[in-house]
């Protein structure tokens, strides 16, 4: 990587996430071996977050439905109060998400959780934080200080102490098995993958950065768990490229959005292998209207190789986990893009760190 690519704090924050993941895992499962934190005696379960926090909230709830089966909802802190309904008689977890501590957003909203009797589990990568001042239980991820304003390796440490705690919950309500420790342990190696994944994919984002640079309207479509990815994976384009960026579950598009394609117009699809057969329609349309479609996923089929400009991974991951991997060609593409701007992507000028 020339000198060009390596003056920024943000892509050498990228280049941190897999031994931030692995210090967050490590430090976190400690942890939950350690404490006594009740997780199986909720009816229901709310995660809160503003930003790339509630991004990983969506990741997060799609991990708690799938290992636990617990009734779960993603909620933008800034909107919690007004959403949550009186539970009288019912015990509720809410999991607040913030990697400063501070957001006003996010500290409101655990407020008016506690207001309700709600148990409050803070997420923070920020010791002493004022929201884990008022949280009953707090994770501390290990991302260490993120000087960029442009949030990424704190994204992805936050997706992993989330999986774990979907884990915990999974283990508390059902007990240890062989499944969850194979669960666990594909988690704990998680560095390993995460370093094959930016290896994978970074000369190939460089590459559509360029490419691409003349470009101010992008989408980026995602299902399942990776709805988190577009999202996140657009907001990086917004803060970083400064460009009109829109995030959408993969088959909404076809609810209106479609109509705002045009030749030329860049469309990145996040694909898991099971979905392949579900979105190839949706593809085939892309490709159609003289979209340039960017493919990113695993075990591309050769019938869809020949319409889209792909970036294969090899991650393995339970597809719950997926996003950890997923997100990286994103937060890279978006990190070149800047560059090719002659943008400065670790200081958008109409933002800050913390939202107060």
């Amino acid at each position: 990587m020339t000198r060009k690519w390596r003056r920024h704090h943000m892509i050498h924050e990228i280049l941190q996430e897999p031994s931030a993941v692995e210090s967050t895992l490590l430090n976190l499962d400690e942890k939950l071996h350690s404490e006594s934190i009740d997780l199986k005696g909720f009816d229901i379960c709310y995660l809160t977050g503003s930003g790339s926090s509630y991004h990983a909230c969506i990741a997060g709830q799609y991990a708690i439905s799938s290992f636990v089966g617990a009734i779960s909802s993603s909620i933008p802190a800034s909107e919690f109060a007004s959403w949550i309904p009186p539970h009288a008689g019912r015990r509720a977890l809410t999991i607040a998400v913030s990697q400063s501590g501070e957001s006003i957003d996010v500290l409101n909203a655990a407020k008016a959780a506690i207001e309700n009797k709600f148990t409050v589990l803070a997420i923070s990568n920020t010791a002493g934080s004022a929201l884990s001042r008022i949280a009953h239980h707090t994770l501390l991820t290990s991302a260490g200080r993120e000087k960029a304003v442009t949030a990424t390796k704190t994204y992805v440490c936050q997706l992993a102490a989330l999986y774990l705690l979907a884990l915990e919950m999974k283990a508390q309500r059902e007990g240890v098995t062989a499944s969850l420790r194979r669960l666990r342990h594909q988690l704990l190696i998680s560095r390993k993958i995460l370093e094959r994944t930016l290896e994978i994919s970074d000369e190939a984002s460089k590459k559509l950065a360029e490419r691409f640079s003349g470009n101010n309207l992008f989408f980026v479509l995602g299902s399942g768990p990776n709805y988190a990815t577009a999202l996140e994976g657009t907001l990086k384009l917004k803060e970083a490229a400064h460009v009109v960026a829109e995030g959408f579950a993969s088959r909404e598009f076809l609810h209106g959005p479609m109509q705002l394609i045009g030749e030329g117009t860049p469309i990145v699809t996040v694909m898991t292998p099971d979905e392949h057969e579900l979105l190839s329609g949706l593809i085939s349309s892309l490709v159609r209207f003289g979209a340039p479609v960017v493919w990113i996923g695993e075990n591309l089929t050769l019938s869809m190789r020949k319409d889209v400009e792909p970036i294969e991974l090899s991650s393995g991951f339970h597809k719950a986990f997926t996003p950890m991997a997923y997100v990286l060609p994103l937060q890279l593409f978006a990190y070149y893009s800047s560059v090719a701007r002659g943008l400065n992507p670790d200081k958008p000028d109409k933002l800050s760190k913390v939202v107060k």
